[in-house]
């Protein structure tokens, strides 16, 4: 995303997509083999390694513990002198690629999602970073005051790899360091590369802080099991606890632990994005209202068998609370509101994203309002945002509704009853979460993905519905749940002709395809998504043609009757997941796997460098 002024300017065209596409069936499919004469893996020759010692192997500029360009001289945790002040100035320099400089602005999104700490372009201060394409990535720790390099060589254009690197600028070390690590992970020093043993050091109690949290086998500062070693098919690391060695080196997201310590580190109470969130565990439902002048209310309940709520899945007892409104009784038309509390927000758009479910009769619907306040406090005519009718799929399903409020406001959910006499339950709602960011472009959820595992062969996939970007683009993925790497899952891109071809730029290149793989946790500060993001080049060719890859699928796609369009050849990975982490964390919840798509123009990324003032410069402004 590129800044907020950028994200503001969605088209009615991406509005309606989000409210549109999440009605697509997803419970049947055509079984359809991959052409691979016909897509290109990014991972073909071998799976991705993302971990950053291998990608660092061979690196000529001095470093320690494999990614810190700064000799141990001084505790960057403890010492207030090195702590950032917010924003922090940022320079993407030219030399940059041009994914790699949108997946920056994703990982600046999670820093605000998350946490306090923000991020504003560089205007001449004497503390920043710059982003440059170097060789390795690799960063220095803590605010030198002097400004600093942060470099993202040759594939280190991942956004866990740049959370990574920034939370050492941020003044954090390695996990594997902590002073008391030999208690929890074991160092075979006879498998690590000869001359690499300093890059195991631990620190001191009076170098480093642990800030009083315990050790974090999933921390995204954590080294993975095969760092620095010299035979590949020993580790060089290993938990004491054998379970925890699957989990070491997760490039994802940050963990709990990694919030927890960065947030105490910079004091903050909250983030900057989320505005709310409520997955009604606690009774005052995160202080959401009723209004006492419609027909009925909206009512708290506990998960039972054969009614579960979506936060813990009916598995926990005495625990697991949604939202509901019963259809089966009153009249047709009758209605309830429930309100949220009071926002205040900072952006001019956000995104609504909540979990609903709708078991009465098809005619129930489901509104979803907005109503704002002016200056004064006068309380201006709701609107509605976002309509869902019942329908025989009574799951739950995901749901995205764009907002554009610049001033305080309220949301509410309005269930109206359809037809009582035929209704066998009501409509539920749970795991709201409020952002100030932009709806995905492309929102695809699969049921009973495990039951495609187990079905689809090799090189079979499954074809999304078809999606438009903001400026238009019709796209899709082509998703293989056994892909040719055995163990993995597949997602291939893939344009398609739309019904705005002939307004739209072609080639479409200089674009940023971001393939998302939601884990469903209700707290969004507690997730950790999987991503991998491309960009398409304006000139890259179809082999043995003179054709442009990203040209209008019209000129050489395979056409495709359920959509009555064609779709392009495909760009993806071939190991894009792996199904033991699949089963990990909330990627499956309900058997359902929730992906997001995204094609966004990075076009006034291209040149995006601008010129250090000179310390004299900088006197003449004090």
């Amino acid at each position: 995303m590129l800044s907020v002024v950028n994200l503001s300017k969605m088209s009615l065209l991406g509005v309606l997509c989000c409210l549109g596409l999440l009605l697509s069936p997803s419970s049947a499919f055509t079984i359809r083999r991959m052409s691979k004469e016909k897509s290109f893996a990014i991972d073909a020759d071998e799976v991705i390694r993302r971990d950053i010692p291998f990608v660092n192997s061979g690196l000529k500029t001095p470093v320690v513990e494999g990614d810190i360009a700064l000799n141990p001289g001084r505790n960057a945790l403890v010492d207030p002198a090195c702590r950032w002040k917010f924003p922090i100035p940022y320079i993407l320099a030219d030399s940059l690629d041009l994914n790699a400089k949108g997946v920056i602005f994703q990982a600046f999104e999670m820093y605000r999602l998350k946490s306090c700490v923000d991020f504003k372009p560089y205007e001449g201060e004497k503390s920043f970073i710059k982003f440059e394409k170097l060789d390795g990535c690799w960063s220095m720790v803590g605010d030198l005051q002097t400004g600093q390099q942060l470099s993202l060589g040759p594939s280190c254009d991942y956004k866990g790899t740049i959370m990574h690197e920034l939370l050492h600028a941020l003044g954090f070390y390695h996990e594997q360091s902590r002073t008391d690590r030999d208690d929890y992970v074991d160092i075979w020093w006879d498998q690590v590369l000869p001359g690499m043993d300093h890059n195991f050091d631990k620190y001191a109690d009076d170098f480093i802080t642990d800030q009083n949290t315990p050790y974090d086998y999933e921390s995204i500062m954590h080294y993975g099991p095969y760092s620095f070693n010299k035979d590949p098919r020993y580790p060089t690391i290993t938990a004491k606890d054998p379970e925890m060695t699957k989990v070491l080196g997760q490039y994802n997201d940050f963990s709990s632990l990694d919030l927890l310590r960065l947030n105490r580190m910079y004091n903050c109470s909250s983030s900057l994005t989320l505005l709310d969130q409520c997955a009604f565990e606690t009774v005052n439902t995160c202080g959401m209202i009723q209004n006492r002048n419609d027909d009925g209310d909206w009512v708290r309940t506990m998960s039972q068998p054969g009614s579960h709520d979506h936060t813990l899945i009916g598995q926990c007892k005495d625990a697991g609370f949604f939202m509901n409104f019963y259809t089966d009784t009153g009249r047709a038309g009758d209605s309830a509101f429930l309100e949220s509390r009071v926002l205040h927000p900072k952006r001019n758009l956000q995104c609504l994203q909540f979990f609903y479910k709708m078991t009465g009769s098809s005619k129930d619907k489901l509104v979803v309002w907005t109503r704002k306040e002016d200056a004064k406090g006068k309380v201006l005519s709701p609107t509605a945002a976002g309509n869902f009718i019942g329908d025989d799929d009574h799951s739950w399903k995901i749901a995205h509704v764009p907002l554009t409020m610049d001033s305080k406001f309220r949301y509410a959910f309005q269930g109206i009853r359809g037809d009582p006499a035929n209704s066998l339950g009501g409509i539920q709602v749970d795991d709201i979460t409020l952002a100030e960011t932009r709806c995905p472009s492309g929102t695809w959820r699969i049921k009973n993905f495990s039951e495609y595992m187990k079905s689809y062969a090799t090189g079979e996939y499954i074809q999304s519905p078809r999606f438009y970007s903001p400026e238009g683009y019709a796209f899709g993925i082509q998703l293989l749940p056994n892909s040719y790497y055995d163990g993995y899952i597949g997602a291939f891109f893939h344009l398609s002709t739309g019904e705005n071809d002939q307004a739209l730029e072609w080639p479409a290149g200089n674009r940023q395809v971001t393939i998302t793989l939601l884990d469903q946790n209700s707290d969004v500060r507690q997730r950790q998504s999987f991503s991998y993001s491309f960009t398409t080049s304006p000139t890259h060719l179809i082999p043995d043609s003179n054709i442009l890859y990203w040209d209008n699928p019209s000129k050489m796609g395979t056409y495709d009757p359920s959509c009555d369009c064609y779709h392009g050849w495909t760009w993806g990975w071939n190991a894009y997941f792996s199904h033991y982490h699949l089963n990990s964390r909330s990627y499956l919840k309900n058997d359902d796997l929730i992906l997001f798509v995204e094609f966004e123009d990075l076009t006034p990324l291209i040149k995006s460098e601008v010129p250090i003032k000179s310390p004299v410069q900088l006197r003449s402004q004090d």
